[in-house]
């Protein structure tokens, strides 16, 4: 297999692990856990579902560990095509990476106290649940400055359709300025749900083209394969 078509796979794979670890972790397990707006539900559901919550937890950090490398494996993938951009995706997703593990501490603590519960024990766990969800709320504007230079890498180096790039760049820009409307409009969540759509499309679009095509042909000419091997 060709050292491009490589790391451009395994990089599909490590965003692909980012998708699933962060979907069921923050999508599944935390609804079946957190009750919004009631302490004493949100306790009673750590403490009988222990084992859950603890899933949730390791699927917290497995979020962060394949963020961690996805975002080096990006700048790996793009470094010889635009070095700024390409050290833009590993900076943006590494901070990612850190608003994700502050938020698996919290759900960490959550549940300590749960099992070991002090003082208003409800209050406390529903507290670190919030500033959980809020972190990857906030968590969202560097979620979506990721994606402005992965767009801008696939429009410079011709390796994926340009169509991608610019789905890219309009979903990062649409993550930012969802975060800004989740905090400044809260009764417009309607808009902030639309606004990350064409990040949803991007994303899946690019985690597919990353493990079925890798890159396009013309990316694989032998003066580009001693730059794709030294990557």
């Amino acid at each position: 297999m060709h050292p491009l078509v490589r790391t451009a796979r395994v990089t599909g794979l490590l965003y692909l692990g980012l998708a699933i670890t962060g979907g069921l972790g923050f999508l599944l397990v935390r609804s079946r856990l957190f009750v919004d707006g009631d302490p004493a539900a949100t306790l009673a559901n750590l403490v009988e579902h222990e084992s859950l919550a603890r899933a949730g937890i390791a699927l917290e950090l497995l979020t962060v560990l394949t963020q961690a490398l996805a975002a080096v494996w990006f700048y790996r993938l793009f470094r010889t095509t635009d070095q700024v951009a390409a050290g833009g995706i590993a900076a943006f997703g590494l901070v990612n990476a850190v608003v994700i593990l502050g938020s698996a501490a919290l759900l960490g603590t959550a549940l300590d106290l749960a099992t070991h519960p002090f003082g208003d024990a409800a209050a406390g766990t529903q507290l670190l649940y919030e500033i959980s969800g809020a972190l990857w709320s906030v968590g969202g504007i560097f979620f979506g400055l990721w994606l402005l230079p992965m767009g801008w890498c696939v429009l410079s180096s011709g390796w994926m359709p340009r169509a991608l790039g610019w789905v890219l760049i309009a979903g990062g820009a649409g993550y930012v300025l969802g975060t800004f409307v989740t905090y400044l409009a809260p009764g417009a969540a309607g808009v902030a749900d639309v606004l990350v759509l064409p990040a949803t499309v991007g994303e899946v679009w690019m985690v597919g083209y990353l493990l079925v095509r890798g890159v396009r042909r013309t990316a694989l000419d032998p003066v580009a394969e001693p730059v794709a091997a030294a990557a």
